[in-house]
């Protein structure tokens, strides 16, 4: 019997460390991927062994498509039965909308957007049950940004994730008699790197007084979420755009 395989991008840490972990602990098999973190990967895929879990972890770009049909080359080789893909990495920078680079731009749209578009691509290949697949579950990680538009701080990030709602709500319509779902996760305030990466070491610190529960989430709080949606449980669930905020 084959387990069912979790493709989960940027693992090493944060919100797809944790949601690599528990889709282990929830019985997947476990491929993702990595750009600079070397180390922490090979730490997460460790963990992942201990639980008795097969784990492939590759270094990906994601801005460039031959590393991401590479990425899947390899996933063929290895694995049979793609049950999820988590469209989790992404970046950020934060700074001021009228000091935004044109390259600046395409990378970060290159990475948040085009990257999430050609993962899920192929991933609807191998899952598509008219195509010979099982079925199975994209959930694309986008972020409150998208609703409230980050002014001051990352307009264009949030422009990112507002395409990624977009593409969701989209593909989940024209993929839905293949078998598949499309679902976003759309995480608020949460206790990762990603705001010290983007600029600002204390961001969590300043922010977290604004969210209704008092508090920033927890990369395990999104990565239950997202197994929810993977499951059984949600199997009439797509097209939905979940807010994980605290209320915010």
């Amino acid at each position: 019997m084959t387990h069912p395989v979790a493709l989960i991008t940027g693992a090493s840490s944060g919100i797809g460390a944790a949601t690599a972990l528990l889709a282990a602990e929830r019985g997947y098999d476990v491929a993702f991927t990595y750009l600079h973190q070397q180390q922490e990967a090979e730490a997460i895929a460790e963990k992942i062994s201990a639980l008795g879990r097969n784990v492939m972890y590759n270094r990906v770009d994601l801005s460039k498509e031959d590393d991401i049909l590479n990425w899947f080359a390899q996933i063929d080789k290895q694995f049979q039965n793609i049950g999820l893909l988590v469209n989790n990495a992404a970046i950020l920078r934060q700074k001021l909308f009228r000091d935004i680079k044109a390259d600046e731009l395409a990378n970060l749209f290159a990475v948040n957007v085009i990257g999430s578009f050609l993962c899920a691509r192929e991933a609807v290949k191998r899952m598509s049950k008219p195509e010979g697949g099982r079925g199975g579950s994209i959930i694309n990680i986008s972020s409150v940004a998208s609703r409230i538009g980050s002014p001051f701080e990352y307009i264009d990030y949030a422009a990112t994730k507002g395409a990624i709602d977009s593409f969701t709500l989209g593909l989940a319509k024209e993929v839905a008699g293949e078998g598949i779902r499309v679902n976003a996760v759309r995480p608020g305030i949460i206790n990762t790197s990603m705001h010290e990466k983007g600029g600002e070491p204390g961001r969590i610190q300043r922010v977290a007084p604004s969210v209704p529960m008092q508090r920033a989430g927890e990369p395990e709080e999104i990565a239950k979420t997202i197994l929810w949606l993977a499951s059984d449980e949600a199997s009439y669930i797509t097209g939905s755009l979940v807010d994980v905020t605290g209320g915010r």
